[in-house]
């Protein structure tokens, strides 16, 4: 089920909160909704949820609209909201019911629901306590299991590794992916590591505006846009000599030297050129002995930063 989102926006007095956002979501996709505190991600999942109407825009769940079809919408999208609001006092089990009765799940059929959200989410173990007697890391997977109870085809998910310790996180990811390979999913975070783990796909929000869109490596290489590697080099008799014969090299624009290591060079290429054929060359035509070429990536932190500070 795919989504597709048109020229949103969202304002609260004369902030735009969403600011003109255009994106779609293909259907088995898992998209990384990425960018800092009050960039606009929980509102936009709030109008995508039909909890929030947008200022502006519209947006189509399948085709259907969020201004005309929001009781339709519902039925097919599960939400986990950042804050995951849970009744503590119930156990899982009556919750998981609770939940089912109303997402107009058939009678029939809520205790298989139950049954298979219980394994899914791996709840088995924790499913006769009250919520409230539960870890962080299980309350979040109750989270997950009312968000999938009725079998939404869509799932969209606000911050929910937040406040997990390490190992907790790794579950939930791997719980992402496998939701994942069977339904469209949006996973909104602040936290890095959590998209390049998780998502197929990148998008970049910032001050409401969508800043970037894409892949991690297709991110990388559009912040890159010219080939770098770090090259070691041995058996030279100057240094100098090393900079000035690699700065000849058609390819070659950038040569710096690397202050921890005296034998290693930090060399980038022109755009659109790779160097790596031709510092090999030189080496064998010098008599040096290369001991190391090795592409330096992008970090996906570094290009976050940039997107979303200036």
């Amino acid at each position: 089920m795919s989504i597709v989102v048109n020229n949103l926006i969202k304002k609260f007095g004369s902030q735009r909160a969403v600011d003109n956002i255009s994106f779609e979501v293909k259907t088995g996709e898992i998209l990384g909704f990425l960018g800092p505190n009050g960039a606009g991600k929980t509102t936009t999942m709030k109008i995508l949820t039909c909890y929030m109407a947008p200022s502006d825009g519209d947006a189509k769940i399948n085709d259907l609209s969020i201004l005309e079809h929001q009781d339709e919408i519902k039925k097919k999208i599960g939400y986990l909201p950042e804050n995951n609001p849970l009744y503590h006092e119930m156990p899982v089990l009556d919750y998981l019911k609770f939940v089912a009765d109303l997402q107009g799940v058939p009678k029939i059929k809520i205790q298989d629901r139950i049954a298979e959200m219980v394994l899914v989410c791996g709840l088995n173990v924790e499913k006769h306590k009250k919520i409230g007697e539960l870890s962080k890391g299980f309350r979040q997977r109750v989270g997950l299991a009312q968000a999938m109870i009725h079998d939404p085809e869509i799932l969209i998910l606000d911050e929910p590794t937040t406040g997990l310790d390490p190992n907790q996180i790794v579950e939930i990811r791997k719980l992402i992916r496998e939701i994942g390979k069977q339904k469209t999913v949006i996973l909104s975070t602040h936290i890095l590591p959590e998209v390049e783990a998780t998502c197929d796909r990148i998008l970049i929000i910032n001050k409401g505006k969508i800043v970037a869109d894409g892949t991690s490596e297709m991110l990388r290489k559009r912040a890159r846009g010219e080939e770098m590697v770090q090259v070691q080099i041995k058996d030279f008799e100057n240094r100098d000599l090393v900079v000035t014969s690699l700065k000849g090299l058609d390819s070659v624009a950038i040569v710096d030297f690397v202050k921890e290591s005296p034998n290693s060079f930090l060399v980038t290429s022109k755009e659109n050129q790779n160097s790596r054929k031709d510092i090999f060359k030189l080496c064998v035509q010098k008599n040096w002995v290369l001991t190391e070429m090795t592409p330096i990536e992008t970090k996906l932190e570094d290009i976050f930063r940039e997107l979303t500070t200036n």
